[in-house]
Order: C-alpha cells, then sequence, then structure tokens
C-alpha cells in the first residue's frame, strides 16, 4: 500500500522568469562537470545553483543553496502555490526516430513503513547520501522527485489525463536540451484528487530514479522524529517525499542501456582472450556498424548476449548455455544472475580479465555507445562492452524479491527535470 498526497509546490514566478527552459535543469546525478558549467552559465537563476552548486574554496555551498533558496522565495523569484494539488506531467520526446509521449504526475509519496510497498532495485553509495542529505538539512526542501513506475492496474494516469487534462493548457512548458518538451498542469479538484489517491492506493511502487533521495527521506524523518520526540503528526511533511509517478505501459516508457568501458592496466592478449571468451560464448565478429548494433538489438529480444569493440572491430557474444550461470552465479537468484549485465561483470570481468565490476579507476559508464566506440579509438588500453537495455519485468522482479542489480543498470529515458516543482517541508 502506498501513500499519495497532494501538496503546495514552489516553482518559478512566471512574472519573474520569462523562459521555463533557461532556469530548470536534469537531476544531478546525470550532471556532468561540463554540464554543471553550462547551467551555471545558462541562467543566474537556473536551478542548478541550489541543486548542484559549485565547490568554491572557503564556502559551505549547502549553506549557500539554503541561503540562495530562502532568498529567491523572499525576492519571489520562486513562490508557493496558494491551494494543495497534484501536478500532470507529460514528457514529449523522441527516441530512435519514434515521437513518445509519457504521461505522470508529481505529488507527495508516503515515506516506507510495514505497510508500504516501494522498491528499490538499486545499491547506495554513502558518499552520495551524506551529499543530499546536507543539502536537505540546508534548504528544507525536497529538490527533485524521485522517479515512480506502477502497473497502474486501474490506468488512473489516463483516465486524469482524458477527462481533467486533454484540452486544458499547461502551467508550466519548458523544452531541454535534448528537445524533449515538458508540460504540467495543476489538478486541485477533489474528485479528481480522490481518483488519484484511491486508485494508486493498492498499487506496488517501483524507484526508477532517485534510490539516494528517497533514502535520504528516510533519514531525514528519522532525525526529525528523533529531534522532536512524540511532538509530530503522520501527516508531518517530513514523513513525505517528492515523487513522479508513471506506468509501466512500454509504448512510451523508454530504457536505455548503459554500456561499458573497460580500462586495461596493461596490454591485452587478444588471441587468448578470444579463447577464453568461446569456452562461455559464441563469439562472432561483425565488420559494419549499423549491421552490428542492429543483430545486437534484434537478438537481445530472446538471448543472452552483448557486443564488444576494439580496434574498430566489432563482436557480438552470445551466451552458450544459460546453465552455466547457475554454477558461476550460484550465489543470486534466478532474476539476477540472467541479466546481461550481470553475465558481463561475472564472467567476462571478474574470471576471465579479474576486475572487479565496482571497480571505478577502470570501469565507465554511458547509454551514448558512440562515446566510448569514440573512446576507445584513442586509448588502446580499453575495450568498449555495449549492453541491450534491461526490461522493466526484470527490474520489477529483482525489487519484489528484495535483491539489488548491479550497478548502473538502467537508464530510465527522459528524465524527469528538477526545478519544475519543489516540496517545501514545513518549518519547525
Amino acid at each position: 500500500m502506498i501513500k499519495i498526497k497532494p501538496f503546495k509546490a514552489v516553482f518559478y514566478n512566471k512574472d519573474k522568469v520569462e523562459d521555463f527552459s533557461s532556469v530548470v535543469c536534469p537531476p544531478y546525478d546525470v550532471i556532468s562537470p561540463s554540464e554543471q558549467e553550462y547551467y551555471c552559465n545558462l541562467d543566474p537563476y537556473n536551478f542548478i545553483h541550489i541543486l548542484l552548486g559549485k565547490d568554491i574554496a572557503g564556502e559551505n555551498k549547502y549553506e549557500r543553496a539554503g541561503a540562495l533558496f530562502n532568498n529567491w522565495i523572499k525576492d519571489k523569484i520562486l513562490i508557493q502555490d496558494i491551494k494543495s494539488a497534484v501536478y500532470f506531467y507529460s514528457q514529449q520526446y523522441n527516441i530512435k526516430g519514434e515521437k513518445k509521449t509519457r504521461l505522470g504526475f508529481i505529488a507527495l509519496l508516503g515515506l516506507s513503513d510495514k505497510s508500504s510497498s516501494v522498491f528499490g532495485h538499486e545499491h547506495t553509495r554513502i558518499e552520495a547520501k551524506e551529499d543530499r542529505l546536507k543539502l536537505l538539512r540546508n534548504v528544507n526542501a525536497n529538490l527533485s522527485p524521485i522517479f515512480i513506475v506502477s502497473k497502474d492496474n486501474k490506468r488512473v494516469i489516463q483516465r486524469v489525463f482524458r477527462e481533467y487534462i486533454k484540452d486544458a493548457p499547461p502551467f508550466i512548458e519548458a523544452k531541454d536540451k535534448e528537445k524533449t518538451i515538458h508540460k504540467l498542469w495543476r489538478i486541485d479538484a477533489p474528485e479528481a484528487l480522490n481518483m488519484i489517491e484511491s486508485g494508486m492506493r493498492k498499487e506496488d511502487a517501483f524507484i526508477a530514479d532517485g534510490h539516494h533521495r528517497y533514502e535520504v527521506s528516510c533519514a531525514y524523518r528519522d532525525q526529525m522524529k528523533e529531534k522532536l520526540g512524540g511532538r509530530f503528526s503522520e501527516d508531518s511533511s517530513f514523513n513525505f517525499t517528492l515523487a513522479y509517478f508513471t506506468n509501466t505501459d512500454q509504448r512510451s516508457l523508454s530504457i536505455l542501456p548503459i554500456h561499458r568501458m573497460l580500462k586495461l592496466d596493461k596490454p591485452l592478449d587478444w588471441g587468448r582472450f578470444i579463447l577464453e571468451l568461446k569456452k562461455y560464448f559464441d563469439v562472432e565478429e561483425v565488420k559494419d556498424k549499423a549491421r552490428f548494433f542492429f543483430l545486437l538489438e534484434k537478438a537481445g529480444r530472446s538471448e543472452h548476449l552483448f557486443g564488444m569493440y576494439k580496434e574498430k572491430k566489432y563482436w557480438l557474444l552470445r551466451l552458450k548455455n544459460i546453465k552455466i550461470l547457475d554454477k558461476l552465479i550460484s550465489d543470486k537468484p534466478k532474476e539476477y544472475r540472467t541479466l546481461d549485465v550481470s553475465i558481463l561483470n561475472q564472467i567476462v570481468f571478474k574470471d576471465i580479465l579479474g576486475y572487479d565490476s565496482a571497480s571505478k579507476n577502470n570501469l565507465k559508464y554511458s547509454p551514448c555507445a558512440q562515446d566510448f566506440i569514440e573512446a576507445q579509438d584513442a586509448d588502446p588500453l580499453s575495450v568498449a562492452f555495449f549492453l541491450n537495455p534491461v526490461k522493466i519485468e526484470q527490474i520489477i522482479a529483482v525489487a519484489l524479491n528484495g535483491n539489488k542489480m548491479p550497478a548502473k543498470s538502467t537508464y530510465f529515458y527522459p528524465k524527469v527535470l528538477s526545478g519544475l516543482v519543489i516540496n517545501k517541508h514545513e518549518e519547525i
């Protein structure tokens, strides 16, 4: 059972900000250093200045973010809604030449308790959680929504769109760097709010993005409860966090693969490496790049395989026998060991090459295959590996059984923008 609640969002004031596209940014954890610089220079009121401020000698960036947030509210750059609402959210985007629209809504999600059905599938890192907790303490607000996927068995999202949104103009609209169009509508009609709250109550909620933010919100809640003793209610704002909800409809839900670039410590004996691979895989060289990626995607629908690139040559690696995994990854459940990324990590990286898949020094990750093709061409001490996307059914199966997927397994696209709506916690 999950608890959903409307809230009075904080958002940019249209009288102060002419173009919402110039002030929003992606979630903090997908912003590279060069993109951080881009957003910092884009607009003095871009949300990046609060969400992911620069490190400046002699300054505490978390305190600076808190002061900036409060000053923007004081100066009415940011304003708070006068009435609690749920905010319906549409994203129109292009992927592989196909136009898609993903629908969902932003509301407050009750934080996990014994009766909650919120499931995660990723491991989290203590450094990232400490960073976000320091920011949360200083701004006293959820700055970015957690990305939640549910089966939406009662088709709540489609019904709300059809009955309340379809012909209404949005109150916020923005276009991001990747040309995705983001639109937001306010929903405060009691019957619509009831449809959302009651219709989603018995759903399981799966965290797609934002595992660190979710755990940080839980830690913040625990700290506030300890601080207040028994002087709080279950409806206290710190018992909730900001969340975006969408469904598992594969016509609009896009999951991209996250590819790997392995940095070698020494030159590889390529002939010997191929012989080792052939113990476990059917190894096929494909000379044409376009055909390679076509075959990779096509075969990935029914086979366990991934691609490899080195010195301007492409290979497909097809697992010979799935029963191999019962022996090599026997300590993990079936839904984990049959993931292509688990097979790559265990057989190729660990058993054949002797690298830990958790190594920060040897592995890089990107959803863009071309980035790693170019990087490998420039670095002979590297090998690029290409994966197919994880299926939503696999994510749900892993999460429901209380397990975690290997690091960097999923990339949901497009990302939910930061700075559209903010959840400011009550002052205590």
